[in-house]
């Protein structure tokens, strides 16, 4: 993979700058309309428009920060239960049109949101508690049964917050109980975006970012602690693995 073209760095803040204040705008903006058509919409038309949202800033982070993305492996057929790596905003934005329709497991805060908060309502996300504890695991277990049944995908942040660049957190079992429950498999999500768009900070660099789709694992008969401790394992030597040159 050849190296990005170096920008200057003015011209990178300036694009760093616009993008993020491009990024609330769009959001507010986006959300008002959003709501609204939602009481007319049934669920894959919402997820259609909410993929317009995403495609329409990822297409602004390319042209501003000259920051862009590849995807490699393969999505399985079905419906099943995404472990993204949490290390940026970046991944928020890009799973929505990575994956197929999905549903998101996010802390409760999120949906206390003036306006935006009521969008993610209508996307059927599950909010939880982080600090319920088994409560928690239990509410994602239940509801996230039933949108599966319904044709979504689940996607989770097993971490449960980003993390640095180089760190990590034992991953959450709510993932590989939803796996036992369902029996659908777990698909472990890489990426190296936490080295482009820092968790904090307006910087972010040019490149490519590198989505690594990892084989699927089934929890079926297993420990959850065990599956969890392969699939991340996984994740972190691959992030390692693609972590750019500079």
């Amino acid at each position: 993979m050849t190296a990005p073209a170096r920008r200057p760095r003015l011209l990178q803040a300036t694009g760093s700058v616009f993008f993020t204040g491009f990024l609330f705008a769009w959001t507010f903006l986006f959300a008002i309309p959003f709501v609204i058509a939602c009481a007319f919409l049934p669920f894959p038309r919402r997820f259609a428009l909410v993929r317009i949202y995403s495609g329409v800033l990822l297409w602004v982070l390319r042209w501003t920060c000259g920051l862009t993305y590849v995807v490699e492996g393969r999505i399985p057929e079905g419906c099943h239960i995404a472990l993204w790596k949490h290390s940026s905003s970046w991944e928020t934005i890009a799973m929505m049109t990575i994956f197929p329709r999905q549903v998101w497991v996010l802390k409760r805060e999120l949906v206390w949101i003036p306006v935006v908060g009521l969008g993610v309502k209508q996307m059927h996300a599950i909010a939880i508690d982080r600090k319920a504890g088994h409560s928690a695991v239990s509410q994602v277990v239940a509801q996230g049964r039933d949108r599966i049944a319904e044709g979504d995908w689940v996607i989770i942040f097993p971490e449960g917050t980003r993390m640095p660049v180089g760190e990590t957190r034992r991953y959450g079992v709510s993932g590989a109980l939803l796996a036992q429950d369902t029996g659908c498999l777990l698909v472990p999500v890489a990426h190296n975006a936490g080295y482009y768009w820092p968790r904090r900070g307006l910087m972010k660099k040019p490149g490519c970012i590198r989505v690594v789709i990892g084989e699927p694992v089934s929890a079926a008969g297993r420990d959850v602690r065990a599956v969890n401790e392969e699939i991340q394992a996984w994740v972190e030597s691959t992030v390692q693995r693609i972590a750019p040159a500079d």
